[in-house]
């Protein structure tokens, strides 16, 4: 699992040896309270240590000194003391992020889609469509439960009909608008409103060999002429958090096709009511669930 974008001057170190839950539950507290552009986290299983059974690591990296005090807090009424006071704080060289990404960022399977990293090329089978993310370049990607969620709805979605006219709202590094751009060779319109995330969509769509059809822009929800331009869209991605999902209701609405598919993540499981009420005030109803590692994906139609 690994989350964020780690800032140019990663050089601040948070981290906690502890058990898979706890390792997720934290690196997802931390991303989900911080800045995405000043702070990245990486969860993964410490199969080094034969003397610890199971052990996960979670270390997350901050581009500015964290408030220790703050942080020990949050992962308290989170995850309980015990695990708090076992947080350490250290510094970290800038070029060992790429080392800890790389470690971190294993292969993540999805139906017909794989999520890897370069040094994991070998890894793709002849029937994949294969989905390359730097390292670098890794916030946003199928190694969190909400993107993958995303990717099997797609997969499911893909096994039906081939829609026509795509978008991803909040594309971030623009895995999900690559990934529909690789199985269907069609025009994916994507927007996100942070500067940054859009420079990571566009490298990882060259990467992939997928400008031709997806090409990000920075936006404002839907507000970008380049997106409504596109409308009506048949299939819809938006996946963010519960508050903008329920304010984007009306404007999604607006520029969907009647009978699409809209696939909507980002959403814990206390959020789905909330958003299922939002949504059938559009005309959606559930057709689908999914959930992974404490994250629901929606499809609603």
């Amino acid at each position: 699992m690994l989350e964020g974008l780690p800032p140019n001057n990663a050089a601040h170190l948070l981290r906690l040896v502890c058990d898979e839950h706890t390792a997720r539950a934290v690196a997802d507290a931390v991303v989900e309270t911080f800045d995405p552009a000043e702070t990245a986290a990486a969860a993964f299983e410490d199969e080094g240590d034969p003397s610890v059974n199971k052990a996960w690591t979670v270390e997350i990296y901050f581009g500015q000194a964290p408030d220790q005090d703050r942080i020990r807090t949050l992962i308290a009424a989170v995850v309980g003391p015990e695990a708090a006071a076992g947080l350490t704080f250290g510094q970290v060289a800038e070029q060992d992020w790429v080392a800890a990404s790389l470690e971190g960022l294993g292969v993540v399977r999805a139906g017909r889609f794989i999520l890897h990293g370069s040094h994991d090329r070998h890894r793709v089978r002849a029937n994949d469509v294969p989905l390359e993310i730097e390292a670098a370049l890794a916030f946003g990607t199928g190694h969190h439960g909400t993107t993958r969620g995303c990717l099997l709805m797609l997969d499911a979605i893909l096994k039906r009909r081939r829609p026509q006219h795509i978008l991803d709202v909040g594309t971030g590094t623009g895995v999900l608008a690559i990934a529909a751009a690789k199985a269907l060779h069609q025009r994916v319109s994507a927007g996100d409103i942070d500067p940054v995330a859009v420079h990571a969509a566009w490298a990882n769509a060259k990467l992939n060999g997928a400008t031709p059809y997806a090409r990000p822009v920075v936006a404002t929800g839907l507000r970008s002429p380049a997106l409504r331009a596109g409308a009506p869209y048949d299939l819809i991605f938006a996946n963010i958090l519960a508050k903008p999902l329920r304010l984007l209701a009306p404007s999604i609405r607006d520029v969907a096709a009647r009978g699409g598919d809209l696939v909507l993540s980002g959403l814990l499981a206390r959020d789905v009511p909330g958003i299922l009420s939002s949504y059938a005030a559009q005309g959606y109803a559930l057709r689908r669930r999914i959930d992974l590692e404490g994250w629901a994906t929606l499809l609603l139609g």
